[in-house]
């Protein structure tokens, strides 16, 4: 799956792309229909104490999935909207017909 990171008013950061696409990893090993990962990082300041935003859409088969989550760091919020985008993927999965 190719993964295309984007950052909103943060510095680029290699260790947050490494971390995300560690997860994504073991999305696409569960899911191979998946084609790409928009992941983008956003920080907003006028969101106390939380502020740190993560938003995922993945190309598939079908709408496009996506998730966002607002927490107190971006760790917490990447894992949070993976949490909510694999939720989503296996949803899909128990609705695709096999033919």
């Amino acid at each position: 799956m190719e993964a295309i990171f984007e950052f909103v008013n943060v510095d680029k950061s290699q260790n947050l792309e490494a971390f995300t696409q560690k997860k994504l990893d073991k999305i696409e090993n569960k899911y191979n229909w998946i084609v790409r990962a928009n992941v983008y990082f956003k920080k907003d300041e006028n969101q106390k104490p939380n502020g740190y935003i993560t938003e995922i859409r993945l190309s598939a088969p079908g709408p496009e999935i996506f998730a966002q989550s607002n927490e107190n760091s971006f760790e917490a919020s990447i894992a949070e909207s993976v949490r909510d985008v694999e939720r989503q993927c296996s949803k899909r999965k128990a609705k695709m017909n096999t033919h």
